[in-house]
Formats: C-alpha cells, sequence, structure tokens
C-alpha cells in the first residue's frame, strides 16, 4: 500500500510539473515572438515598389501575371476583310501557296464535288505558317530585336520558330514537358530556344507570360491574336480563286482562329457560300461558347485531334464570327479514326486528327444538305505521330469493318484451333492474331476459348464470317 501510495503521489507530481511547463513555454514563446516582433519592426526598412512584384517564395516572379493586350476577352478584336488582304498581300512570298485539288474517289462515294485544301503541304506541315508569318511582319523594330514568345505544344511553335529564322527574329517557345520530342528537336533545329516547363499546356503559357514581364518579349497567341485570324483568313482568298464556284466551305475548329479568317474572307465576297464548323466531341469549346455567348473553358478529354484540342476558344475570333457561320457539327473519334484511314488510301495524304475531322463530318453524314454540292474542307496539317499513326490506322479498320475480333469455343483435341484457322483463311480472312484460354472458361474440361483477330474485306464479308462460323461453332460471340 505505501509503495502504491508514493506512486500516486510521484505521478500526481509528474503531471503537475507536465502541465506547468507546459504553460510556461507558451508564456516564453509568446514573449520571446513579442520581443522580436518589435525588433523588426525598428530594423527592417519599408517595402520598395520593386519588392511588391515578388513572388511568396521570394523569388522573381510575379504573382499577377501580364495579360495579353492583343487577346483581351473584354475588349474582343473583329479583324476585317481589308485585315485578311493586307495579310495576303505581306505573305505572299513567304508561304506556299497550297494546292485546291478535287478527289475524285472521295467525290465519288459521297456523292459530291470535294476539294481538298491541303495546307499539309506547308513547310512546318500545317496552316499555321500563315499566321505566324504575318504576326511576325507587323513587329515594331524594337519588337523583332527583342524577340517574340509563344507558348505551344505543336504547330504554332513550329511555325513561329521556322519564320522567326527566315525573318532574323529571335523566337522563345514553351512547351509543356510532354511535348513531342519530334517537335522539340524541329524547334530547335530551325533556331528557337525551346523552354520546356509545366505538364500542360495552361502551365506553359503562365511562365511564358512571366518571361515577357521580364524580358519584355512579344507575346503571340496562336490562335486568337488578331495578326494570327488575319493570316489564316488567306486561306479562304485562295480557296474561292482555286474553285470560284464553291457551295460550301468545310473548316476543322479548335480555339477558332482559322474559320475566323476563313469566314471574313469568304462571306466577303461570296456571302451564299455555306461556311460550316467542325469540332471534335472530345474538345466542344465552340459550342460551349455558343451557348454561353461568350469564351468559356469545356471540358477536354485525350482526342485523335490533339490540335483542336483548345479548352476555350478565342475572345476575338467568337466575337469576328458572329453571325458568318451556317451550320457547325461534332464528329466522334471513330470518324476521325476512319477519316485519317480514307485520306491514306484514297489520297495518298497523311493528315493528322485535326485536319480530317471535316471529311469525319461528311463520310458520317452530319452534312447531308451537302449532296451534289461543290465543297471544300482544308486538310489543315500532317503532323502526326507516328506511333499515333499506326494505332489510328488499326482503329479506322475496326470502324470500317475491315479488322475484327471475335471469340469461339472449340474443342480441346489435337487439330481443333487448326481447324478453326482453316476455317478462317478459307473464307478469304487474315489472321492478325490469337489467343486461346482454358483456366476461365465456363464449359466442360474438354473445350478452349480462342479469340480472333482477323482482317476481312468489308462488312458484308465479316457478315458472312460470323455465319460460316456460328453454323460449325456453338459459342460464337465478337
Amino acid at each position: 500500500m505505501v509503495t502504491n501510495k508514493a506512486h500516486q503521489r510521484v505521478a500526481k507530481h509528474e503531471r503537475k510539473r507536465t502541465t506547468s511547463d507546459v504553460h510556461d513555454g507558451i508564456e516564453y514563446n509568446k514573449k520571446i515572438r513579442k520581443i522580436n516582433k518589435e525588433f523588426l519592426e525598428k530594423v527592417t526598412p519599408p517595402p520598395s515598389p520593386s519588392d511588391a512584384t515578388k513572388s511568396s517564395d521570394g523569388g522573381s516572379e510575379p504573382d499577377v501575371l501580364p495579360t495579353d493586350p492583343a487577346c483581351d476577352p473584354d475588349h474582343p478584336v473583329k479583324i476585317t476583310f481589308s485585315d485578311v488582304s493586307s495579310a495576303a498581300f505581306n505573305i505572299k512570298n513567304g508561304v506556299l501557296r497550297t494546292p485546291c485539288n478535287k478527289s475524285a474517289n472521295l467525290s465519288k462515294l459521297l456523292d459530291m464535288e470535294l476539294y481538298f485544301k491541303k495546307e499539309y503541304l506547308q513547310v512546318t506541315g500545317s496552316f499555321k505558317e500563315r499566321g505566324a508569318r504575318y504576326a511576325l511582319s507587323r513587329l515594331s523594330k524594337e519588337e523583332k530585336e527583342r524577340g517574340v514568345i509563344a507558348a505551344s505544344a505543336g504547330n504554332h511553335a513550329l511555325a513561329l520558330s521556322y519564320h522567326g529564322q527566315q525573318l532574323g527574329i529571335p523566337v522563345n517557345v514553351v512547351m509543356p514537358v510532354f511535348a513531342p520530342l519530334m517537335k522539340i528537336g524541329m524547334c530547335r533545329s530551325y533556331g528557337a530556344n525551346v523552354i520546356l516547363k509545366g505538364d500542360n499546356i495552361g502551365k506553359a503559357k503562365e511562365h511564358a507570360m512571366r518571361l515577357v514581364a521580364e524580358k519584355k518579349f512579344k507575346y503571340i497567341n496562336g490562335y486568337d491574336h488578331p495578326d494570327i485570324l488575319a493570316g489564316q483568313g488567306t486561306i479562304g482568298l485562295e480557296i474561292l480563286e482555286q474553285v470560284p464556284d464553291v457551295d460550301a466551305v468545310v473548316v476543322p475548329v479548335g480555339g477558332a482562329g482559322l474559320i475566323a479568317g476563313i469566314a471574313v474572307a469568304v462571306k466577303t465576297l461570296k456571302p451564299h457560300i455555306q461556311v460550316i464548323a467542325v469540332e471534335s466531341d472530345t474538345c466542344p469549346s465552340y459550342t460551349e461558347a455558343l451557348k454561353a455567348g461568350k469564351p468559356v473553358m469545356a471540358s477536354v478529354r485525350s482526342t485523335l485531334a490533339d490540335g483542336l484540342a483548345v479548352p476555350m476558344v478565342g475572345g476575338n475570333a467568337l466575337a469576328t464570327l458572329e453571325g458568318l457561320v451556317d451550320k457547325h457539327v461534332l464528329v466522334c473519334e471513330e470518324s476521325t479514326a476512319l477519316s485519317i484511314l480514307r485520306l491514306i488510301e484514297m489520297e495518298k495524304a497523311v493528315v493528322e486528327g485535326g485536319g480530317a475531322v471535316g471529311l469525319a463530318a461528311m463520310i458520317t453524314g452530319k452534312l447531308p444538305e451537302l449532296r451534289g454540292k461543290k465543297v471544300v474542307t482544308i486538310l489543315t496539317g500532317g503532323n502526326i505521330d507516328t506511333t499515333v499513326l499506326g494505332r489510328t490506322i488499326e482503329r479506322g479498320l475496326a470502324v470500317d469493318g475491315r479488322l475484327i475480333r471475335l471469340e469461339v469455343v472449340v474443342s480441346d483435341r489435337p487439330g481443333g484451333i487448326a481447324e478453326l484457322a482453316s476455317q478462317i483463311a478459307h473464307m478469304g480472312a487474315s489472321i492478325k492474331d490469337i489467343f486461346h484460354e482454358r483456366a476461365w472458361i465456363a464449359t466442360d474440361v474438354f473445350s478452349v476459348r480462342v479469340k480472333v483477330v482477323a482482317e476481312t474485306r468489308d462488312r458484308q464479308h465479316v457478315a458472312e464470317l460470323e455465319e460460316m462460323l456460328r453454323s460449325k461453332y456453338d459459342d460464337v460471340s465478337p
């Protein structure tokens, strides 16, 4: 008992001492902080104006990023026909006048006179050269000496780099760290200073605007700068010269700079011509802007049409387009893949997803009113990664009914799978891949499920193949 009482007294004393120590420590810290604050107020000078521009982490980057005066959403600029005409005169010796050829095969397939404006034939592989060339030519002497900057992961970066080299203007390009290595290398080969920053284009632009504040570079927005819009509009002038009796122009839409320039040119000279906008349904930024009556952020998913994956259309472009677009439609990934395949097979043209959406709208019947009409669509670019191209061709073949996947349960005896392969070959289909499994099959242990990927001629051929297999096997599924 004595021992227990002693322990209780010790424990009680220790608890009391600990509580007191904590209280004393808190009071002590308060006094120290007060003394330190009074000392700092006496010895620290007031902040200078330059300190106000420094970030909270002590760096030199401003907390408030500068805005792009050429792309003010509160004061959008509408370009005019004279802007497009001026651009045409200024860039005529700097960019290619691309062909606008009739497609005999696709015209017959789609029951219309279909012409392709082949902008993928530009030196850097896209229409972006037109706007980049014009924007660079419009810089003041001081701006040309200091150089320009842009945030881009693709075609705008390439175009600006190439024409900056041609005109002797320093070009800085901020690209996200995920930018394709090929495009990074090409920009550097054109003499551009490539800066890899951020995991998306938004972060890259933030860094670019910080450099604008620090280095006084001229920022050139790739889809909304008025000079960019005017430069892209020269495509419309060329279309009217090359196909003067055209009934409709079908234009891919991402940030809307391309269609804004083309619409101004076409509607000014020939108001009766239809201007039709086509978006990928993976990034319907123009559709959302029309609903809201102003540029708004749209959700963006991974897409074959990566050149159109702009989450918010440009304010200048949207204002310019008011009343100039007759119709707009959305297309899916499958139809885009099929269009890329059609262009490879029928036109011998390798076109990126963003350039193929116009054809996709026609192939999928989204524009039935164009039957019997003379139509031009712009193949905007050809910068598609080789690995993506391979996957896209396979996707296109599947959509076209020329690549199928079947599962067939066959007898697990010697020659069972060989017999299945022989039956498929006898029907004229080519097996591309075959895989079999026994463990996860619900039927008897003397059967095996065989998964087959085969290349076929068309949908009719697929139907014939499936009918034959069902006549010989009890369990056949897609």
